[in-house]
C-alpha cells in the first residue's frame, strides 16, 4: 500500500513539473483575421512565422501623437528591411478591428495591425513579462532568435530603430560566420580522422 502511494506522489509530482515546464502559447490574430503563433520562452518569444527576422513588437494608439509621428519610420523600416524584420503593432487605445483597418488603410500602413481587445491574454503576458504599464507607444524588440533585445517606452528616434536593427543583422552575420567556421573545422577534423585510420 505505501509503495502504491508513493508513486502516486511521484506520478503528481512529475505530472505537475511537466505542466509548469509549458511555455504558454499565444496564437494572435491581426485585423484580417490572420493567426500568429507566439510561444513564450525563457529570454524572449518564440514566432515560428518570424524566425530568423528581427520583431518589433509595439503598443500604440491612434490617438498618441507620438505613435501616429512614428508610423512614417515603421512604415520604412518595414520596406527597407522587409525580409529582415516583421513588426506587430498592437492598438491599445480600444479601436474595433474595423476603425483600425480603415485607419491602417488611411496611413498607408505596410505592417501587421492588431486590437488589443481582440488579443488581450497575449497582451496581458507580455506586459507582465516586460513591465508595461500602459504607456504608449512601448516597444519590445527581439533579436533573430526570438531572444529581448531592447524594450523601450515613449517615442524612439528612426536613428535608434535603424542603428538596433542594423547591430542585430551585424550580430546575426557574426554568428553565422562563426558557426560556418566551427563546421569546417569539425568536417576537416573528421577528414582527418578518417585519413588516420
Amino acid at each position: 500500500m505505501i509503495k502504491k502511494v508513493s508513486l502516486l506522489i511521484l506520478t503528481l509530482t512529475a505530472l505537475t513539473f511537466a505542466q509548469a515546464e509549458v511555455a504558454p502559447k499565444f496564437e494572435i490574430k491581426d485585423i484580417n483575421s490572420k493567426a500568429t503563433t507566439i510561444i513564450a520562452k525563457k529570454n524572449g518569444l518564440d514566432i515560428p512565422s518570424a524566425k530568423g527576422k528581427i520583431v518589433f513588437i509595439e503598443f500604440w494608439g491612434t490617438h498618441c501623437p507620438p505613435c501616429v509621428y512614428s508610423i512614417p519610420h515603421y512604415i520604412e523600416l518595414t520596406k527597407k528591411y522587409k525580409d529582415k524584420l516583421v513588426m506587430f503593432a498592437v492598438e491599445s487605445q480600444g479601436s474595433s478591428k474595423e476603425a483600425l483597418a480603415a485607419y491602417g488603410k488611411s496611413k498607408g500602413i505596410n505592417y501587421n495591425l492588431y486590437t488589443q481587445r481582440e488579443n488581450i491574454d497575449f497582451v496581458k503576458y507580455l506586459a507582465q513579462r516586460a513591465g508595461w504599464r500602459g504607456s504608449i507607444p512601448f516597444l519590445v524588440i527581439l533579436d533573430t532568435t526570438g531572444d529581448v533585445v531592447d524594450i523601450k517606452t515613449g517615442m524612439v528616434s528612426s536613428e535608434y530603430l535603424e542603428g538596433v536593427v542594423n547591430y542585430i543583422l551585424k550580430k546575426q552575420a557574426k554568428a553565422t560566420v562563426i558557426q560556418d567556421n566551427n563546421t569546417t573545422k569539425e568536417s576537416n577534423s573528421t577528414k582527418e580522422n578518417n585519413r588516420t585510420k
